[in-house]
């Protein structure tokens, strides 16, 4: 199933990730932000259960910021997993 993560403080504007049936990543496209950086980390987590993306992204800071895409991206798949 396909779900839209809407990031917050960051400046990817969109998330579409692809999830089957046993919580694996399949595919993961983001809309705007650093566009080399979110291709590396699209590829890196396509295959990986979600649970383990939310364990290796959460609470990495881009620069200044209290935030980042990829934790903006950990943050938006924990409540896709609750479902």
């Amino acid at each position: 199933m396909t779900y839209t993560i809407q990031p917050k403080g960051v400046c990817a504007h969109a998330m579409q990730v692809e999830i089957d049936e046993e919580n694996v990543i399949q595919n993961l496209q983001v809309m705007g932000g650093c566009s080399g950086n979110l291709q590396g980390i699209a590829a890196l987590v396509k295959g990986m259960k979600a649970e383990e993306a939310i364990q290796r992204l959460q609470g990495i800071r881009c620069g200044f910021k209290d935030t980042s895409c990829p934790d903006q991206f950990a943050k938006g798949l924990e409540p896709i997993l609750e479902k």
